[in-house]
């Protein structure tokens, strides 16, 4: 009796044992939609960053925001297009 007494107590430790080693569920992955969308919105976050940072520019002439944000319009457009096929 105290044989099958022990033998029980050690397997149900064992099994608490290996049950409390499981790793927890995987967190669910965004859909293509949603990982699309937080990118796009990432995107314009630093689309309007960068364009207040050149108009707000104390230095830089007229001449140069102009170039600065064609050229930072263009990136953009680019980068939008690349997040668009990748959709």
């Amino acid at each position: 009796m105290k044989k099958l007494f022990i033998s029980t107590v050690l397997l149900i430790g064992l099994s608490a044992t290996a049950y409390a080693q499981q790793r927890p569920p995987a967190p669910p992955h965004p859909s293509k939609t949603q990982l699309y969308n937080s990118k796009l919105s990432e995107l314009n976050k630093r689309y309007n960053a960068e364009k207040k940072m050149i108009l707000n520019h104390p230095v830089a002439t007229k001449k140069m925001k102009q170039d600065q944000l064609r050229a930072l319009n263009e990136r953009y457009q680019n980068e939008k297009r690349l997040l668009r096929t990748a959709k």
